[in-house]
Parts: structure tokens; sequence; C-alpha cells
């Protein structure tokens, strides 16, 4: 049962949410590594602060404040995907896309495809979630990561367009935000990229590449 946001968030730090005591003592190390995640994301900004007084901006720390936040969103989000290979509200929710989904053939393949071969859906599923909320946080790859999380966000809006209680617009919003981040190239604010950057600056291809990804 939710209470307020900064309870719920505290409990959440210390793992003492729903979805982390199903998981046992393994739960824990997703506090420590969530909790390792936000310290590496401090220590980047600050590097990135102290280094390039280009930084030093409010829109640069509004960016990072927001994109790590975002990245929060889809860590807590990962951790009802588990324990591997299926869990109870993964099969739930992926029934309720077979029912619920915009279109007939999004329907049809959650039919066919996702349930049928759930086992291997659910972890690809979990290792996509983590994945952004790693590369939010930290602030690397953030365009490349950010792109997929839009075409995932889609897929969600889609997937539940129709189902009685669910708001279309919560997804879309979603979707919105990660093509900001992708327009914006939100990494570089305060984030891995910017440090990337600077340092491949004089690395011809591979700055290239550092550049289209972050």
């Amino acid at each position: 049962m939710r209470t307020n946001p900064f309870f719920d968030a505290w409990l959440f730090i210390i793992g003492s949410t729903g979805d982390h005591e199903k998981l046992g003592a393994f739960g824990y190390v997703f506090v420590v590594l969530f909790l390792a995640l936000l310290a590496a994301s401090v220590w980047i900004a600050w590097t990135s602060w102290s280094e390039d007084p280009a930084q030093r901006t409010g829109v640069h720390v509004t960016t990072w404040f927001c994109r790590v936040l975002i990245g929060c969103m889809w860590f807590q989000g990962c951790l009802w995907k588990l324990p591997l290979p299926i869990s109870e509200g993964f099969q739930f929710w992926t029934g309720q896309m077979a029912e619920h989904a915009a279109f007939e053939f999004h329907r049809a393949l959650v039919t066919n495809v996702y349930l049928p071969y759930i086992k291997i859906v659910q972890p690809l599923v979990f290792l996509a979630e983590i994945s952004f909320a790693t590369s939010l946080i930290l602030g690397f790859g953030v365009r490349l990561f950010a792109l997929l999380a839009t075409a995932f966000s889609l897929h969600l809006w889609l997937g539940l367009y129709r189902h009685p209680d669910e708001w279309p617009w919560n997804y879309t919003f979603l979707a919105v935000i990660m093509v900001l981040f992708v327009a914006y190239a939100a990494g570089r604010s305060l984030g891995l990229d910017a440090l990337l950057r600077r340092r491949a600056d004089k690395a011809g291809l591979i700055g290239r590449f550092v550049g289209l990804a972050g």
C-alpha cells in the first residue's frame, strides 16, 4: 500500500518494498546496485561540473536531475519482472496485452509469440529495462538507449491502449520524454556521455561514434 512519495521512496532505497521482499535476500543486491548507480551518477556529474565550466548551468543541472529521475523509474519498473524466467506480474500484464492491445495484429503477436515464449521474452524485457535505467542514471549512451526506450514505451501504449484501468497518455508522455532525451542528447548534461566526448575529442571515428550514441 502506498502512503506518500517520500516515505515510499525511502522504502525503495532500503529495499523494503513488496517487489524487493519477493526476492528475499537477493533483493538487497538490487538495493546495492541502485545506490551504486546513484553514487556513480553524482560522481560523474561533479567531475563534469569541475572540468567543464560550460556544464555549470541550470539547464544542464535540470536535465541531469530529470534524466536520473526517469532512470530511477525504469529501475523500479524492472524489479517486478523478477524472479526470472517468469514472474506473476509480467505474465498477467502480458496476458492483458493479448486482450487489450489497440490492433488485432498486436494481440495476435502477444498470443502467438510472447505468451508461448514468455520464458525468453521476460528476461529480454528485464534486460532492456535495467539497461534503460543504467543508461539514464549514468548518462551513458543516452541517445541510443532512449531511442530504444521510445519504441518500448510506444509498444506499451499500443499494447494496453484499450485496457479499462490504464490511461494511454501515461505511455505517450513517457515516449515524449524519451524522444526529448534523444533530441537534446541528455547524457551530455553532467553525464558520462559528456566526459567521454571531451576525452574522445581527438579520437576520430571513436569520437564520432560517441557523438552518435550519446
